[in-house]
């Protein structure tokens, strides 16, 4: 990648991608960031304050499947590469209601292939310009108690969101293949960190506790995932984007494997020593005396974890922060950004 390089990141103002933004523009200062977001309830332009003033970031509303909307910002930027967070990804949601998950996951991918393909093969650069496609270890499915997720694990998706992302990886994967475009598709484990929207599981056991209303946990607690922190799983993405060989997919993980009464556990004794006067005025032993047990999800996959030795070994990655020292940064930042006032 060139110095002064031009990096279209769509889904930008959302959990993940406004944590890759700051991180990259630190780690690059002379990139360009162009961040297109279409702001729906899951970004917001509050989480790149750090950025927004900055002269090499440029902030785009607008949704992905707008096939005018992306034609212009490709005539009108020389796009150097392109970084996919844009998706809609909470699993409730589209168990509601799919629609918008094809529309953004799946159409919204298509249009940026193709709009991608046809301007840099004008350009004569198809193969020297990255397409990178953030996807989710969802797309794999369900595992029993034992093994974990290889990049050579057959998508078996159990969910209309998992579904989705699968149908959006393959889009991707067909334009390397069948047009030699440089993309590379990355899934990785559960994420959490700053910024995370509320519906989440972790903020949600925080805010939940915080508010000293019941923190609910699905079934019987013992869903199983593998837990990354966001800055982690930014530098490993830096890592592939810039390293990875075209056509390449890798799979990102923490090794933090949690059930989630676990983490609820965990996030509850950090609260208990961070704010005991809330547990005393709530008349609590413990914050985990909120934790209450609801109706299972639909199609709720038991467990996930991936395997992630083939981008260690390649490419030299690893995660910095363990689920520890990790999870204890989470709690503090949404306790330093907790008001009262806005508890519902």
């Amino acid at each position: 990648m060139k110095r002064n390089a031009t990096i279209l990141v769509t889904g930008g103002a959302g959990f993940i991608g406004s944590n890759f933004i700051i991180y990259i523009m630190e780690t690059y200062p002379d990139y360009h960031i162009i961040n297109l977001d279409k702001l729906t309830y899951a970004g917001s332009e509050a989480n790149l304050r750090k950025v927004e003033n900055l002269a090499n970031y440029t902030f785009i509303k607008g949704d992905i499947a707008d096939e005018n909307l992306i034609e212009r910002v490709f005539n009108e930027y020389d796009i150097d590469g392109i970084i996919n967070f844009a998706a809609e990804s909470h699993v409730d949601r589209s168990i509601v209601d799919s629609k918008e998950f094809i529309q953004t996951n799946v159409l919204g991918t298509m249009v940026l292939l193709q709009t991608a393909r046809s301007i840099w093969e004008k350009k004569g650069v198809l193969s020297e310009r990255r397409f990178h496609h953030i996807s989710t270890d969802e797309v794999y499915g369900s595992l029993g108690a034992e093994g974990k997720f290889s990049e050579e694990t057959a998508y078996d998706p159990r969910n209309p969101y998992s579904a989705s992302k699968a149908g959006s990886n393959m889009l991707v994967k067909s334009f390397g293949y069948t047009y030699g475009m440089n993309i590379v598709i990355t899934s990785s484990s559960n994420n959490y960190g700053p910024r995370q929207h509320e519906e989440k599981l972790i903020p949600k056991i925080i805010s939940k506790a915080l508010s000293k209303e019941p923190i609910p946990i699905y079934g019987d607690g013992k869903n199983v995932r593998d837990w990354i922190y966001v800055e982690d799983h930014c530098k490993a993405l830096n890592t592939i984007f810039h390293n990875a060989s075209a056509l390449e997919t890798y799979n990102i993980g923490g090794g933090n494997e949690r059930t989630n009464i676990e983490i609820a556990n965990e996030i509850c004794s950090i609260l208990d020593d961070l704010k005991p006067e809330i547990k005393q005025e709530a008349s609590l032993s413990s914050f985990k005396d909120l934790i209450s047990f609801t109706e299972d999800r639909l199609g709720h996959d038991r467990r996930y974890a991936v395997d992630d030795t083939k981008l260690r070994q390649q490419l030299g990655w690893k995660p910095n922060e363990s689920m520890e020292t990790g999870i204890q940064k989470t709690v503090e930042w949404y306790v330093e950004q907790w008001n009262p006032s806005l508890t519902h």
